[in-house]
């Protein structure tokens, strides 16, 4: 296999751009998510919410802070703490009011 051409200078910078891109996607899709557990817990209203599927997303969370852990990644693994709590109160609320 031939060399990498790129300079490694290039590599790094695409990532930080990537980095914070998912960073910001981390916070919109967790701030997304509220007005769904909102709907659940003060509306007490969780029709239509399937505690099967957010329990497989809380599932997926958990294996991704997992891998986050290992690989010491902080834009992995302190997203997953937003999304294991988030999964959870559906979760909970789609027993409580479901």
């Amino acid at each position: 296999m031939a060399p990498d051409p790129t300079p490694a200078a290039a590599h790094s910078g695409s990532e930080a751009l990537v980095r914070k891109l998912l960073g910001a996607m981390s916070i919109f899709t967790l701030l997304m998510t509220v007005p769904q557990v909102l709907t659940i817990w003060i509306d007490k209203q969780a029709a239509g919410v399937s505690a099967l599927s957010w329990s497989a997303y809380l599932l997926s969370a958990l294996l991704w802070f997992w891998f986050g852990l290992m690989k010491r990644d902080k834009n992995i693994y302190l997203p997953c703490i937003g999304w294991i709590v988030l999964n959870s109160a559906v979760i909970a609320g789609a027993i409580v009011y479901g």
